[in-house]
């Protein structure tokens, strides 16, 4: 694997911190543990960021929203702190951080952030009706300077310099339903509820015996993913005519909020998955310290 380091300039501008108004809750099973669990969400103070609070544990211990806490990534995003793990988180800290939401206490009864429907349309609806509220303290807002980028074989993500926030993906499969897929998204011209929110999680049929095997998706269904054969999908409609690449975006975003504030930057993936994801976000972090 082969890593480009860049230069990001110091803060040129700010905005304010946001968090929630109030606070809401949902329950459902998570993708892998196939376990019920309930997240509740609840404003919190300047600063404080996003960070998980696992409240079914002696002395309710806190696992931080932030790159230093990414313990694996296998077909999920796991967070661990002190030895203590929270998995599948991609979805709702991209619906956090996306709609402007810095600062969230995410109290959870297990190991694993409920899946849902397979996207994170729920977690905007309820950020939305829940409502944000501006505080008195400055998020700082920092351009990349520099490109950025991770690679291993043809699989990349980077992050280009660009006068705004974009995001583009690509994907490639052999199942002629999914094929080759683009998509690019600026949250200045279309809004995360209606463009990423909805895109589902998906899965290949032929993987699934296999993973099962290995421990993995035990609470995944045809009702909360998508499943793609050599005849098609399994359970249509799509939300989208480009849901799987619209998903594999929402997961970046979400692995990207643990840098804590997005750069002004255009981040580019190809064929790349929560390791990719997290490696640039490493690397970013790493940037940023040194500013």
């Amino acid at each position: 694997m082969q890593t480009e380091t860049a230069a990001i300039d110091r803060p040129r501008d700010r905005s304010p911190q946001q968090t929630l108004a109030g606070e809401f809750a949902r329950s459902g099973v998570g993708l892998h543990s196939g376990e019920t669990t309930s997240v509740r969400v609840l404003p919190d103070a300047p600063g404080s960021g996003r960070y998980f609070v696992r409240v079914d544990l002696p002395d309710a211990p806190i696992v931080p929203a932030a790159i230093e806490s990414v313990s694996q990534t296998t077909l999920s995003t796991e967070l661990a702190a002190g030895g203590v793990h929270v998995r599948t988180v991609e979805h709702l800290l991209a619906a956090l951080a996306a709609l402007g939401i810095d600062n969230a206490r995410i109290e959870i009864d297990g190991a694993e952030v409920p899946l849902l429907d397979g996207s994170a349309r729920e977690w905007a609806e309820a950020i939305a009706q829940t409502g944000i509220t501006t505080q008195s303290a400055d998020r700082p807002i920092f351009h990349l300077e520099e490109p950025i980028w991770v690679h291993q074989g043809d699989a990349f993500v980077a992050a280009l310099p660009s006068p705004q926030l974009r995001w583009s993906y690509g994907i490639d499969f052999e199942l002629s339903a999914i094929g080759n897929q683009w998509f690019s998204w600026s949250p200045e011209s279309d809004s995360f509820e209606t463009a990423i929110a909805p895109a589902r999680t998906f899965g290949l049929a032929h993987q699934i015996e296999q993973l099962r095997q290995a421990g993995l998706i035990k609470g995944g269904s045809l009702e909360n993913a998508l499943v793609c054969s050599t005849e098609g999908w399994l359970n249509p409609p799509l939300r989208f005519s480009n849901e799987p690449v619209r998903h594999k975006l929402l997961d970046l975003v979400g692995d990207l909020s643990l840098l804590g504030v997005f750069p002004v930057a255009h981040v580019l993936a190809y064929k790349a998955s929560h390791q990719l994801h997290t490696q640039l976000t490493r690397l970013l972090a790493t940037v940023f310290a040194r500013t």
